[in-house]
């Protein structure tokens, strides 16, 4: 069947058996069931129609029914052959599976057989068949199910564009009922149509990959015809024994490297460029109406100076000027339509493209572009591509409307036309200088604004380091620092814009004045009449257009022609050759064989592995040990075939499943993480959480397997990530498991459990080949062979018992870790989740204030034991603290469990909300406080006053022309007619200049106050804010909603002001010179107002759906780009491509309506405008005999500029309004409550505070967050002054809140701390943080220098620094490095190791050197020797400090003074080890555990 079916699975076991609502796939529809009833016919017919030849009853008259059967009949037999058609039509666009030719073809004949018994049943005299009746009902029973499934499969919202008729498509009618939707209630995603079948994923991407596959084919075929000329010179130059001059070779090679690149524009073109080609025709023909306006314009004002003509004249023009603006709005619109749909289908298609690409691509080319980038070119430059397609067409347009507008202008004025024309081409390389400067200036912008938003992103991945260290300020000023430049620069493009508004402004008015000065002034005859005036301003107001719009086009090309470049390399890359690794089936009893291979990294690399010869048994266990970096990953890597085979043979017998190093959490629900799109079978996926230790962590996550995975796994610890990928593995059932060390991120006890359960020679994959990665020494005896690397090459192999007698580099490895050591370091004294495997049930009672034995009580202490495991820190993974904290169930210990019902999901981070509705009021008016009240005032004074002169310049113009009557008047005034008109017209480009100039001063203003609220409060936001709140969302409103303040919306402010007055001013001057025109303006006026509160509102939910829908494409991208290993060894590649495919449809389904509503609000608008011009015309007629046509032609003008500034009026309110919510989401981050002050003026403790290092805490209590159950409770201790405290107990009792609680990171519930009598509640955060020193658990360095991460505020000299880095053990390292102190870290300190980092952390510690010292130990991050480095630093430079320990690995604070026990948030047990041991108790227990007692 696959070769019949395709690509679509013949029959998919999760999609009928195992789902709630069944459906076949279609091909098993339309192959099984369609030929079922035609494979009974033809087998039965040839026996009938002998028994009919045989049997002759007589003969039967056609009856009605007997001819309508025939008819129906010969009408199905027609539909399956044009079904048959319609697959040949289809194969064209996309490749068509042959079953869609071959049931068409069955079926067909079929129907015709049936026709014909049908008949031939009559001629023999058969009344009724029982033949045909079982033919029918079969065929109607096998047809339920694909009509069933069609109906299930059915648009259930479809598009009415598809059913709409002609004039509802071209004023765009049929969008009118999601219009009023929109305007009743916010859409929501549920409300939008479904996409239109072309513009979906689906066609659009296969057509794109088809064109480009041709182009690369076609650009192989050349280079292998130049490959082989330059080959066949090549032989002919050494058979006739020339000596070839080596020059020359050289020469011969490099021409042929130029080998031609498949060129990705010429398949862009190939693909989509007809359906553009339609959109550009409606474009040429608008461009050719636009000029009838302006003739029609000169008749009319002819038409008012002749007296005696009849006024039907002039109502036929008036109609003729509305008829012409209609046609012109309705063409121009098509046009846009055919253009934006072209630019989401090339959008649609690049995605598509290149993430079919990044699947493929090889380990080499991933290195050249990394994920940023390669999201980049899915958002940025496919977006580029988009916003190409509705200018492209200007780019023979605008030099067409140039060369029309000219050649009627010259008709109109003659030579003068030039001088005009001349001031416009000057005025070109006045924008084009201000465009360079302003787009370097926004290069620089950009430079400022990445590196504020890079350093925000730290400060807030590290807020907790700086809030213990107290290093808030110092930070704080680095940012102001970096937006004080980024200001400055914002200032200089600011004045840059004012000055090309001016000119912009300007340049019709110059336009206008130095022609008509020089007609006047060049010949005595020339008189400035109203026709030639106006005319000629409607005329110069055509060309303002393109000649604005060309160096738009131009640049806008020049960076989708970089986009090209960058989409092509990219598209061009090597990809994974898929016969690396040979899969084929063959009879071996080697599941796994690698002979001779040599593999590297990339082609240019040196190999990684070389020698390698491995033969893995069918169903043996094989492990790969090695030190780190011989190359193990590689090795597992090489068998996936994601490595370059340089040379060998690798096979592998049967599936794959893969287990990589760092687990690959997809953002879904935990089981859908396990099932990786397998069926769900309720028992094996039990089986599978049970093997993988995965049923405990269910119990804790707040909606069991359907707990939603943050990104990445954020919400599971490290080996719970882990397990889940172990299991998804496990659940996988393949044949070959390949696992890169699954066992380092989980517990000792866990990874006993692991290897017995799911690995080793008894687990649930006994009998399945496994290859194991590990650094677990004590798994090995269990294993069925070993294989140790040592530098890239296979050094031996074979037993555990055959290695030990080799006594080579197997035997090396095992004695540099006695075995003993091993186990103690291993199990790190974690504690189980399920406290009955970790504590003798007696040691817990002894110690708990809970002891009863009723089943409900032990139930509820189970429970409550859980809920303070998650609560506190969790050892496994530490960046999972702060979501475990929230995550915890809030059920008061005591209470009976309830019955298990359906688990709730609950959502780890409550979603962020997006404002519906309209934007408040109040928003407006903070945004006005903070550019001034009185400066908003002002620039709204300045924009009226402009207007003004406008109007004035204009009337003038008018009286002007009305001169012209008197030629001998008209001689004199010239002069002062020019002068007043050239002043009026100067005074309004000062205006425009001022008013620019003082918008872009409040404007900086508003932007600095604005970011400087949001950065002091979030400084002194408390942490409980940081771990409930998403990084991304507090980023976003730095990074997106900053710029947005900074840039989008004081120019959509300037457009609004600048529009909103010029349409004011229309209505003034139609008014004016025809008052009867104030009639109309009330119902134009209703009718725009409706228009535009329908549009607003859905135009503005239409973009929020649309934003919120572009996210998950690129988040889904670069999970994928981060998991491709893992993708392509499971084999999922299809159903990747097909997620992404879904998620960029439902971005462009938002997208696409967002497009046509503002053609829907175009056409409307413009028919307003285009009444607006009727109305003008047709009272001028009516007024004919008051009117001077200097008048006429005014207001006539006037309106036919108005409809422009009515639709963009619209969309500056609607972009007003979704730009001005950035204001409210930084306003609403601006004020969350912050947390104590940093210094308390009059509680200033002592300099030298605290001398001594005594603590003490009083009855001492805290929770997390308010709602939340305590953590510490009632504690009481006292410690002395250098005294040594270990703190010790399980996961969850408690022991990081006692560190936090020092530093005031939570804050008290009840009780006190008093270091050396001062009680700290009452100090400021800063006095007392910075006078405790932290070696946190997880080593966090901020990108900067090492002396920067050392000492931020420049307190202490070269020598003290040099002096900690010897102390902890830096100093060989850092005076290694050229740069010394200034060595420079990068972002997370990547550059350094994990050990290298902590070891930076203690030097920070020696540095400040306070009296009270505390140490989170730090796990798995470091290895045994940096552990001792720190431990015996500790001891010595800090002898008579107060030291808390929180330990993880006992034996480091068995020399303690005293050691702390802490359970369920109070304390246990408090005395020295000696004494705890004695005891008994829990200490012991735990000690025992260790190996220590």
């Amino acid at each position: 069947m696959e070769q019949l079916c395709g690509p679509k699975p013949f029959w998919k076991p999760n999609l009928t058996l195992s789902t709630e609502i069944p459906d076949l796939p279609e091909c098993f529809q339309l192959s099984v069931l369609a030929w079922i009833p035609c494979f009974y016919l033809w087998l039965v017919s040839p026996l009938y129609l002998f028994y009919l030849k045989r049997n002759n009853r007589g003969y039967i008259m056609m009856s009605i029914l007997n001819r309508v059967k025939t008819v129906f009949g010969f009408i199905l037999w027609i539909v399956c052959w044009t079904d048959l058609f319609a697959s040949f039509h289809e194969i064209k666009e996309k490749d068509v599976p042959p079953i869609y030719f071959i049931t068409p073809l069955i079926v067909g004949m079929t129907m015709l057989l049936a026709t014909f018994i049908i008949q031939f049943e009559r001629l023999r005299g058969v009344q009724s068949s029982g033949v045909l009746f079982i033919f029918w009902m079969l065929s109607v029973l096998c047809a339920i199910v694909p009509f069933r499934s069609k109906i299930l499969h059915a648009n259930k919202n479809p598009c009415p564009e598809s059913t709409a008729g002609f004039l509802s498509r071209m004023t765009f009618w049929w969008f009118t009922s999601m219009a009023i939707k929109g305007y009743k209630s916010p859409l929501e995603t549920k409300d939008l149509w479904s996409l239109n079948k072309q513009d979906s994923s689906e066609l659009v991407v296969p057509k794109l990959l088809r064109e480009w596959e041709g182009e690369k084919s076609k650009a192989q075929s050349i280079e292998q015809d130049v490959n082989g000329q330059a080959v066949y010179s090549k032989a002919g130059a050494e058979t006739n024994h020339v000596e070839v001059n080596p020059e020359e070779v050289e020469v011969l090679l490099s021409s042929k490297k130029d080998t031609p690149q498949p060129s990705f524009l010429r398949s862009l073109l190939k693909a989509f460029g007809p359906y553009f080609l339609i959109g550009s025709a409606f474009k040429l023909l608008q461009d050719l109406i636009t000029f009838i306006n302006p003739q029609l314009l000169r008749m009319l004002i002819e038409f008012t100076k002749e007296t005696g003509v009849p006024s039907w004249w002039g109502f036929a023009l008036a109609f003729m000027m509305f008829g012409c603006a209609l046609l012109q709005t309705l063409i121009l619109h098509q046009h846009f339509q055919y253009c934006f749909v072209t630019g989401m289908r090339l959008r649609t298609a690049i995605i598509g493209a290149i993430y079919r690409k990044s699947l493929v691509i090889t380990n080499e080319a991933k290195r050249s572009s990394t994920v940023g980038e390669v999201v980049n070119l899915m958002s940025v430059d496919a977006q580029r591509f988009m916003d190409l397609t509705t200018f492209l067409n200007m780019l023979w347009s605008a030099p067409l409307q140039i060369i029309l507008a000219l050649f009627f202008l010259w008709q109109t004025l003659g030579p003068s036309v030039l001088a005009g024309v001349a001031v416009m081409v000057l005025l070109i390389p006045f924008n084009a200088v201000i465009a360079m400067k302003t787009r370097a200036y926004q290069v620089e912008q950009m430079q400022y604004k990445d590196a504020r938003i890079k350093l925000m992103n730290e400060i807030l991945n590290g807020i907790k380091v700086l809030k213990l260290y107290a290093w808030e300020v110092s930070f704080k000023e680095k940012v102001l620092q970096i937006r004080q430049k980024e200001l400055n620069v914002l200032r200089k493009t600011a004045y840059l814009s004012a000055l090309s508004t001016m000119a912009w402004t300007s340049a019709p008015f110059l336009v206008a004045l130095t022609t008509f000065a020089v007609y006047v002034s060049v010949d005595k005859n020339n008189v400035l009449d109203a026709d030639k005036a106006f005319v000629s301003l409607s005329l110069f107001n055509i060309l303002r257009f393109p000649l604005n719009m060309l160096p738009q086009v131009i640049s806008s090309l020049v960076q989708a022609s970089v986009s090209l470049k960058r989409i092509q390399a990219f598209l061009s890359h090597d990809e994974l050759d898929p016969d690396n690794v040979d899969k084929k089936p063959a009879p071996s009893d080697h599941a796994v064989t690698v002979v001779n291979g040599k593999f590297s990294w990339a082609k240019k690399d040196p190999p990684a592995l070389q020698h390698i010869n491995v033969m893995v048994p069918q169903g043996s266990l094989l492990a790969v040990v090695g030190h780190v970096g011989c190359g193990k990953s590689s090795l597992v890597a090489a068998l996936l075939g994601e490595m370059e085979k340089l040379e060998g043979h690798i096979s592998i017998r049967g599936s794959v499943a893969y287990v990589p190093q760092q687990a690959w959490i997809q953002n879904a629900t935990l089981r859908d993480n396990i099932l990786f799109g397998r069926p769900y079978v309720e028992q094996k996926y039990r089986c599978v959480l049970e093997a993988c230790a995965l049923t405990p962590d269910l119990e804790v996550l707040p909606g069991g397997d359907l707990t939603e995975i943050g990104e990445k796994g954020i919400n599971l610890s490290g080996g719970q990530r882990q397990r889940v990928s172990l299991a998804r593995a496990l659940y996988s059932e393949a044949d070959v498991y390949l696992m890169d060390d699954p066992l380092s991120a989980v517990d000792a006890h866990v990874a006993k459990h692991i290897f017995d359960h799911v690995i080793g020679p008894e687990g649930a994959l006994r009998g399945k080949t496994r290859i194991l990665v590990t650094h677990g020494i004590s798994f090995l005896p269990q294993v069925d062979n070993i294989l140790v690397l040592v530098e890239g090459m296979v050094s031996e192999m074979g037993s555990y018992q055959d290695l030990l007698k080799q006594n080579g580099a197997f035997a090396e490895f095992l004695r540099n870790y006695s075995l003993e050591d091993i186990i103690e370091e291993d199990e790190v004294t974690e504690v189980l989740i399920d406290e009955e495997e970790s504590f003798p049930d007696d040691a817990l009672s002894n110690h708990t204030d809970m002891v009863d034995n009723e089943p409900a009580v032990n139930e509820a202490r189970r429970q409550f034991m859980r809920q303070i495991s998650i609560m506190s820190n969790d050892l496994e993974n530490p960046k999972t603290k702060s979501i475990r904290k929230r995550r915890c169930s809030e059920r008061r210990p005591g209470e009976p469990p309830q019955e298990k019902k359906e688990p709730k999901v609950e959502k780890l981070i409550q979603a962020e909300t997006a404002e519906t509705g309209r934007v408040k009021f109040k928003v407006y008016w903070e945004y006005a406080k903070a550019v001034g009240p009185i400066l908003s005032l002002f620039i709204c004074f300045l924009y009226a006053s402009q207007s003004a002169a406008a109007i004035g310049a204009n009337i003038w113009l008018s009286q002007w022309t009305n001169d012209s009557r008197d030629s001998v008047t008209a001689q004199e005034k010239v002069h002062m007619r020019v002068g007043v008109y050239a002043s009026l017209g100067i005074t309004q480009g000062i205006l425009v200049m001022f008013s620019s100039f003082t918008l872009a001063m409040g404007k900086i203003q508003a932007a600095r106050k604005l970011h400087q609220g949001l950065l002091d409060n979030k400084f002194h936001t408390p942490q409980a804010f940081f771990d409930t709140t998403p990084l991304g969302r507090i980023i976003n409103r730095f990074s997106k909603d900053i710029y947005v303040i900074d840039e989008a919306l004081p120019s959509t402010i300037l457009m609004f002001l600048g529009t909103f007055f010029a349409s004011v001013a229309t209505m003034i001057v139609i008014v004016s010179s025809t008052p009867i025109f104030a009639v109309v303006i009330v119902p134009l006026a209703l009718v725009y107002f409706f228009v535009q509160r329908f549009y607003v509102a859905t135009s503005r939910q239409l973009k929020r759906l649309e934003s919120v829908s572009r996210s998950p494409i690129y988040s889904h991208f670069s999970e994928t780009i981060t998991g491709t290993s893992v993708i392509r060894a499971y084999g999922r590649n299809s159903a990747f491509v097909l997620m992404s495919d879904m998620k960029v449809d439902e971005n462009q389904k938002s997208y696409y309506p967002g497009i046509v509503s503002n053609r829907w609000l175009g056409i409307r608008i413009e028919f307003i405008g285009n009444c607006i011009v009727l109305f003008a015309a047709v009272f001028a007629v009516l007024e004919k005999e008051n009117l001077s046509p200097g008048l006429v032609g005014l207001s006539v003008s006037y309106a036919l500029q108005v409809t422009m500034s009515l639709n963009w009026m619209v969309r500056m309110t609607s972009d007003l309004e979704s730009n001005i919510v950035a204001v409210e989401r930084v306003k609403e981050y601006s004020e969350t409550p912050p947390e104590a002050p940093w210094e308390v003026e009059d509680k200033k403790p002592p300099t030298d505070w605290p001398s001594e290092g005594n603590v003490e805490f009083a009855d001492y209590s805290v929770r997390y967050r308010e709602g939340l159950d305590l953590v510490l409770r009632n504690i009481s201790l006292r410690v002395k002054g250098g005294e040594k405290i270990g703190i010790v107990g399980r996961t969850g009792a408690g022991k990081s809140s006692m560190t936090l609680c020092l530093f005031r990171l939570l804050e008290a519930a009840g009780g006190e701390i008093t270091i050396d009598g001062v009680k700290i509640k009452e100090i400021g955060l800063h006095d007392l943080r910075s006078k405790l020193t932290i070696i946190p658990q997880e080593p966090v360095l901020f990108s900067g220098t090492l002396r920067m991460n050392l000492d931020p505020f420049e307190k202490y000299s070269d020598d003290d620094m040099w002096n900690a880095l010897t102390l902890s053990h830096l100093h060989k390292f850092v005076s290694n490095q050229p740069a010394k102190l200034a060595l420079e870290c990068s972002e997370g300190g990547e550059n350094l190791s994990v050990g290298q980092r902590q070891l930076i952390c203690l030097a920070r510690a020696l540095l400040r050197k306070t009296r009270i010292l505390i140490l989170d130990e730090a796990t798995a991050a470091i290895d045994l020797e940096t552990d001792d480095l720190i431990q015996s630093t500790i001891r010595t430079q800090f002898e008579d400090c107060t030291v808390f320990t929180i330990a993880h690995r006992l034996n480091t604070i068995m020399d303690y003074t005293r050691i702390l026990v802490l359970d369920k948030g109070q304390i246990a047990e408090f005395d020295t080890p000696v004494n705890l041991i004695a005891q008994k108790g829990i200490f012991y227990s735990m000690a025992k555990d260790a190996g220590l007692a």
